[in-house]
C-alpha cells in the first residue's frame, strides 16, 4: 500500500531506581547494567515503579507484568534477529 516506509517509534519499559530532588528526573534501569537519566514531569512516579520511556521522557506508569511481557518481547524480536 505505501511506497516507503512509515517511521515507527519505540517505548521501552524500565524501572525507576532513584529519584532526583526536584521530582524532575530519574535514573531507569532497562536490566542488563543498562540505566539512563530520564525526564519524569510528564507521570506521577515513585521509585520501584515501572514506566514507558520514549525520546529521554518517561511517559506512562506500568504494573510489573507488563514491563515484564514488553521486555520479553523486545528480548524474542532482538534474538529472532540474531539468528538470521
Amino acid at each position: 500500500m505505501f511506497d516507503i516506509p512509515l517511521p515507527v517509534c519505540l517505548a521501552v519499559p524500565g524501572k525507576i531506581i532513584d529519584i532526583d530532588r526536584k521530582k524532575e528526573y530519574a535514573v531507569i534501569d532497562y536490566g542488563d547494567g543498562t540505566k539512563r537519566r530520564v525526564n519524569i514531569t510528564l507521570v506521577d512516579v515513585r521509585v520501584g515503579d515501572y514506566v514507558l520511556v520514549h525520546a529521554g521522557f518517561a511517559i506512562q506508569v506500568l504494573n510489573e507484568k507488563k514491563a515484564s511481557e514488553t521486555l520479553d518481547l523486545f528480548r524474542n524480536i532482538l534474538s529472532a534477529g540474531e539468528e538470521k
